[in-house]
């Protein structure tokens, strides 16, 4: 059966003229993902779905998608990057610590559109909200020391489980505006440039991001301690750097590594806990230590770990 399509798209709040699209429909819809774009490119590319979006959350029978919860997703970091920038409580809030006001006010904006947009939410400042809706895991400021101080190393990392597994993820880095994004099957970006790792560095010659303090050295070229999880990984992702360790005493929570951990998986980076537990983890509590590398390098990375930490040799 052959349609034609009338092809609109809105940006901010002007409607653009397209054009018509003349397009064959069986029973085979394919539909590709409005992801990877910057609001021009989605103007010129992405048609809305009429599911979902950011009012009333999932109407009808159907099953949001993935590409369904990226709107969501990116309307929520749109809206933190207003909260951030009208902020100005920027001091600690004494309620508990290493939180400050940008991260309450950032939380409270970003949270706001993500159950509108019918999603349910596991915050670092609010916690985890019950029900059985898909749960958006959101890092408001991801970095928030780095904030506090002026160093432009932050950022805003969302990511949708559903049925137990990350399906889509925004990671939005305040300091120079990137914005990543990622979909279960459908690949990364970054502001509309589609992320692939295929070299491969020997540890030897590797630049490895680290979080806390590494025991010792382990054997690679050189580290680079950023002070933001999801940006780091994202690093990964892009080739920034070679390889991501947590070697804290505490670990990190599911907001810090969860939006970057898809963005590293879609891009064929391989993402795993240094003790081999799982890092889909909905507990507010539970904390993991998440090592990503390219799959050439990840043995010898692990190996590392392993050698530094004294970590259980049969975590995998």
């Amino acid at each position: 059966m052959t349609v034609t399509v009338d092809v609109e798209a809105m940006l901010r709040h002007v409607v653009l003229e397209i054009g018509d699209e003349t397009v064959q429909i069986d029973q085979r819809h394919s539909h590709p993902p409005c992801i990877g774009r910057s609001a021009a490119a989605t103007a010129r590319h992405c048609i809305a779905p009429g599911r979902g979006g950011t009012s009333g959350g999932w109407s009808g029978s159907l099953a949001p998608m993935p590409r369904d919860f990226l709107d969501v997703l990116n309307a929520a970091a749109d809206a933190a990057v207003e909260a951030l920038a009208g902020c100005t409580d920027w001091g600690p809030t004494g309620r508990k610590p290493g939180q400050y006001g940008f991260d309450l006010a950032t939380d409270a904006a970003a949270t706001a559109v993500l159950r509108d947009g019918g999603l349910r939410v596991l915050s670092e400042e609010s916690g985890l909200e019950a029900g059985d809706r898909p749960l958006a895991v959101l890092d408001p400021v991801d970095g928030s020391t780095n904030a506090s101080r002026g160093i432009r190393y932050f950022a805003t990392s969302i990511c949708v489980v559903d049925g137990g597994a990350p399906v889509a993820a925004v990671v939005h880095d305040h300091g120079n505006g990137e914005r990543f994004e990622a979909m279960n099957g459908g690949g990364a970006w970054r502001d509309g440039t589609r992320l692939a790792r295929e070299e491969e560095q020997p540890l030897r010659s590797a630049v490895v991001g680290i979080n806390g303090q590494a025991p010792g050295w382990g054997g690679w070229a050189q580290v680079r301690t950023l002070g933001a999880a999801a940006l780091e990984l994202c690093g990964v992702a892009d080739g920034r750097l070679d390889a991501y360790i947590d070697f804290s005493a505490s670990g990190l929570g599911s907001w810090d590594y969860l939006g970057g951990l898809l963005v590293c998986q879609e891009a064929g980076v391989d993402v795993v806990d240094g003790t081999g537990r799982d890092l889909v983890t909905l507990e507010h509590a539970a904390r993991r230590a998440p090592v990503a590398a390219t799959p050439h390098l990840l043995k010898d990375v692990l190996d590392a770990y392993v050698r530094l930490t004294g970590a259980d040799a049969d975590r995998c």
